[in-house]
């Protein structure tokens, strides 16, 4: 068995792919020692082309191309064929910092976590140059031993959830029959729930991982309509955690606290985007039906807010719009 398993799903990253394989062999790992499975989802550009060259100079790189299924499909067939000790999920648009995943490695080898958690720098292409002139690492690296409900308290935070920041121990995926949901957009926030309930030694450390490129054109700079549809059917499988148990107090309370903001986030963007009233209500009435026992009884406006959604989502879509445009 090889140590690990880096895996890429390609689609329309024809300006970023070079700069992203560069980044993984500048790392300094022997290519003995890991493998790379490339999933050529259908890309209508020329992303392929483009690093054509750098995969021919390794022998130890899987190319599967296979029509257009989307993110979440990619990452799975990827996975069917991985032989990994460990698997690390990548966006092909992103880059590593030189020198990080060995020690990332290493630390996973020695300790068998079922994951270790990595740190990361969102960028735009504007930064790039500013942050690469930047000490990405930290002076000392350090490292913390928690359970994968303890790292709850600390990964529901803005990008948290997402999976390329991550060593997973691959037999840890397949005993727990971990998957990511075939078709849908956000399909990192219920793979990681369940990653983070299920996972029992995790480290987490410090050391910079990822340079996380959040540009105009990827997934998660749009807000069409099948993202908003694949978001609730993400956010419902993510919410019946909440009904498994297991968590402490201080968990649980953690836990509904980030899904009442993540739900405040989507309503927001339901109102500043979606310009048709009666669209807007289609989707609250769409989240509605979709998390039956959806409640939250902290406060008043939590209160007020999920009863409306249960009783009239048209009130609610309607007392949304005014505390928006009061700017409340």
């Amino acid at each position: 068995m090889i140590d690990l398993s880096i895996l890429v799903p390609v689609y329309k990253v024809e300006k970023y792919i070079r700069a992203f394989f560069e980044s993984i062999f500048q790392q300094g790992l022997s290519d003995d020692r890991y493998e790379i499975i490339v999933v050529n989802d259908g890309t209508p550009d020329r992303s392929m082309e483009v690093v054509a060259d750098l995969l021919e100079q390794h022998d130890n790189i899987t190319i599967i191309n296979q029509e257009n299924k989307g993110l979440s499909v990619a990452r799975n067939v990827a996975l069917d064929r991985a032989v990994g000790e460990y698997v690390l999920f990548l966006d092909s648009d992103d880059l590593l910092v030189k020198g990080s995943l060995p020690i990332l490695l290493e630390k996973a080898i020695e300790s068998k976590a079922d994951m270790v958690v990595a740190d990361f720098i969102s960028f735009k292409d504007s930064e790039i140059s500013v942050i690469q002139q930047q000490p990405l690492g930290p002076e000392s690296v350090t490292w913390e031993e928690k359970t994968g409900r303890d790292l709850f308290m600390s990964e529901l935070g803005y990008g948290r959830l997402c999976v390329w920041h991550r060593l997973h121990r691959r037999d840890f995926l397949i005993k727990k029959h971990i998957r990511f949901i075939p078709g849908i957009l956000s399909e990192d926030m219920p793979f990681s729930h369940e990653c983070l309930y299920q996972a029992g030694r995790c480290l987490k450390t410090n050391l910079v991982l990822n340079l996380y490129r959040k540009w105009e054109g990827s997934i998660t700079g749009k807000f069409p309509r099948k993202y908003i549809s694949d978001w609730i059917i993400a956010y419902s499988r993510s919410w019946a955690y909440d009904k498994i148990g297991g968590l402490t107090t201080q968990q649980h309370r953690m836990y509904k606290h980030w899904m009442w903001i993540r739900f405040c986030d989507f309503i927001n963007r339901v109102v500043l985007e979606v310009p048709s009233f009666s669209e807007r209500l289609g989707i609250i009435d769409e989240f509605a039906k979709a998390n039956p026992d959806f409640h939250f009884s902290n406060d008043r406006v939590q209160r007020i807010t999920t009863l409306l959604l249960k009783i009239s989502p048209q009130l609610l879509m309607a007392a949304w719009t005014i505390r928006k445009k009061m700017g409340n």
